[in-house]
């Protein structure tokens, strides 16, 4: 019998492996340092310039002709934050980012302490002990709690387990079947492994800056002080978006697909976050076309992205956004296709040849 997808998944093996890196690495909005290290390793040799900025915003510069395009992609996930330690040891939390509380019950979490990572579980009053009211209703984020085993705040302590200690998803990256896999954080993982790979292959004559945003699933803060600082000509995040392929959403709500190429916005949110600029969404879909790349084109009404932010700076900046398509995002188990962001890194690299007319 022939392994399914066999000759796909080779194509995408480079994908694959930065894509496991970066989902299995953890950075909630804040405290991206450790998937801020990662990228720079990554970036190393591949870019003229690589630096910080005030808002702790990785900037990878490639330089070219006066024409400055950003990319964008933020680093953070969402995750949780401790906020209080009960007189048995059981820390309550607050929500980094749009979790929804039921998603949350019972999983495993890691604290990253002052003395090193530690271990927990996310507990909340047992079904069996709920009543029927309370079982309409569903968890809440305020009703959990992290149980580390501790049995008074001093061992907390002792741990390096503090107020303002953040917390990550305890969930590995692993492949499904064809080019598919899953893992935590592919949001925005994935958009950043397009970035990293888009720097490394494009021979642009642009001058491109590659901005691996901080806290962006906190109010798209990194993109607007970096577009801010760096006032480019235009301006390209990338990030997921929600396909309709699968049971509880309808195409008409969520009319893309995933396996069938980057998203390229037009408008998000229903107009209330980003109206992509026309010309610059037509040159990635001419780049796309031009080069027989599948490409699907997005009128979303759900979430936005770093380009809402952007576009917005300063006198405006035009902008769009291309996104990956990732089944159950905003949960310890997303699903994209490899080849997704392997299109969409073509598309990029060739979009990248020339500078839009705007």
């Amino acid at each position: 019998m022939p392994l399914i997808g066999s000759k796909r998944q080779q194509v995408n093996n480079m994908v694959k492996e930065l894509l496991r890196k970066l989902s299995n690495a953890h950075g909630v909005s804040g405290s991206e340092g450790n998937v801020y290290a990662l990228i720079k390793k990554e970036l190393k040799g591949h870019v003229d310039e690589i630096r910080e900025d005030p808002m702790g915003n990785l900037i990878a510069v490639k330089h070219g002709n006066k024409f400055k395009v950003m990319l964008a992609a933020h680093m953070d996930e969402i995750g949780l934050m401790v906020k209080y330690v009960e007189e048995k040891g059981f820390i309550r939390f607050v929500a980094l980012g749009g979790w929804y509380g039921p998603t949350l019950y019972n999983q495993r979490v890691i604290l990253h302490g002052a003395n090193g990572p530690v271990v927990g579980v996310i507990g909340g009053k047992p079904p069996h002990m709920m009543d029927d009211e309370e079982r309409k209703k569903g968890v809440k984020v305020d009703d959990l709690f992290i149980d580390i085993g501790a049995t008074n705040p001093d061992e907390v302590d002792y741990l390096g387990v503090e107020i303002g200690t953040p917390v990550t998803i305890d969930r590995e990256f692993c492949e499904l079947a064809n080019s598919r896999v899953t893992g935590k954080a592919f949001d925005n993982r994935a958009g950043v492994a397009m970035l990293i790979k888009t720097l490394k292959e494009t021979d642009s004559p642009l001058t491109i800056f590659g901005v691996f945003t901080v806290q962006e699933e906190v109010g798209l803060k990194g993109a607007r002080t970096s577009a801010y600082s760096l006032d480019p000509d235009c301006a390209i995040a990338t990030d997921v978006t929600i396909p309709g392929d699968h049971p509880g959403i309808e195409m008409k709500d969520a009319p893309v697909l995933m396996g069938k190429g980057p998203v390229i916005t037009i408008v998000d949110s229903s107009g209330r976050g980003l109206i992509a600029n026309r010309k610059v969404v037509r040159w990635l879909k001419e780049a796309a076309d031009s080069n027989s790349i599948p490409v699907q084109m997005e009128v979303g009404s759900g979430g936005t992205t770093d380009a809402t932010a952007i576009h917005l700076t300063k006198g405006g900046i035009p902008s769009t956004t291309m996104s990956i398509p990732s089944r159950y995002i905003h949960s310890p188990v997303e699903v994209l296709d490899c080849n997704d962001i392997e299109a969409g890194v073509k598309i990029l690299v060739a979009a990248l040849k020339k500078k839009p007319v705007l």
